[in-house]
């Protein structure tokens, strides 16, 4: 619980790990005004905390302004997997480059700082591996995936030009994969896909050879760092890299999901969609040295609250009413 409580505001809060950043605020005594338009944020992720008297919610685009008073913010307002993202790409910009420039324009008329969450996608298909913060990143500017790639680059860019000529308190954060409760079955992305393929006892789609390396961060670990890194002194900007630094293939990760699911799923092979990169790992020297942070959580054990989690989500046919975040643990 924290000593002083601050107001914060939380865009894309609704979504798979804002929600879990509005239950670790509430948790530690603050108020949170969450803010999503629901686009790929779900009303079930914070229907159990819409009770709690510290908790708001706002549906509202990040690309228009945005009118309140809060003490702290944290921007994680945008699609963030390629199904998402990619369904509106021109819209996935605006969300990055807009949306960025409203908030910083918030945060620089309430003088609050402000936190980006920005991605690992930012370094395109890496030739240079583990990543490090200062990598400049191999990004094809053209390709399906760009939408998001660039509007995060830019993102990144107007973060640190309102910091150089305003003197605004900025966070800028690099997630890696991360997985866990709440994350959106249709959502495309490596560990859902896995997961209700083995519990639907269907095909499990790997793409290319199943060699690409991921390495997988779990869900409570990450927002454990995006807190540590706003508890820093001002001169503490970022880029930070939060992941879990130990990878594994994508066919290890189908083959553990088999086993702790029991499913007789089989594995195909499909084409490896453009750009799709072949290793992504994170270099977390940084969080480690500034934040005091590591991941705890180990991958068998994430995995499986994750596969409890879509379980019970299959089972209920679809939306799920959360239980407590205890209960997720």
């Amino acid at each position: 619980m924290s000593l002083i409580s601050k107001r914060v505001m939380v865009t894309g809060g609704a979504g798979f790990l804002g929600s879990h950043l509005c239950e670790r605020l509430l948790q530690d005594g603050h108020e949170v005004l969450c803010v999503d338009n629901f686009f790929t944020g779900r009303r079930a992720n914070i229907a159990h905390l819409l009770g709690n008297p510290r908790f708001e919610l706002l549906r509202h685009d990040v690309t228009f302004p945005l009118y309140v008073e809060v003490d702290e913010i944290y921007n994680l307002a945008c699609p963030a997997s390629p199904v998402h993202y990619q369904h509106d790409p021109v819209q996935t910009t605006k969300t990055s480059v807009l949306g960025a420039i409203n908030v910083l324009g918030l945060a620089k008329r309430l003088r609050v700082p402000v936190m980006q969450a920005s991605t690992s996608e930012i370094y395109g298909d890496p030739t240079v591996h583990p990543q490090r913060e200062e990598y400049w990143g191999n990004v094809n500017t053209l390709g399906p995936r760009a939408c998001y790639d660039e509007g995060k680059r830019c993102a990144e860019t107007l973060f640190f030009d309102y910091h150089r000529q305003h003197g605004l308190q900025i966070k800028v954060v690099r997630i890696f994969n991360t997985y866990g409760p709440r994350m959106h079955p249709d959502d495309g992305r490596v560990v859902s896909n896995f997961i209700v393929q083995a519990l639907r006892g269907e095909e499990i789609t790997l793409y290319g050879d199943g060699e690409q390396t991921r390495a997988f961060c779990y869900v409570d670990d990450l927002i454990e760092g995006f807190r540590r890194i706003m508890g820093t002194p001002a001169a503490v900007t970022g880029p930070i890299n939060l992941g879990n630094p130990h990878e594994i293939t994508v066919r290890e990760l189908a083959e553990r999901i088999l086993l702790l699911t029991g499913s007789r799923s089989r594995l195909v092979f499909r084409p490896r969609p453009q750009d799709d990169p072949t290793q992504r790992c994170p270099d977390i020297t940084k969080a480690r040295e500034l934040l005091g942070w590591a991941p705890n959580v180990k991958l068998e054990l994430g995995l499986e609250r994750t596969i409890a989690y879509f379980d019970r989500l299959l089972s209920s046919g679809g939306e799920m009413q959360p239980r407590e975040s205890a209960a997720l643990l």
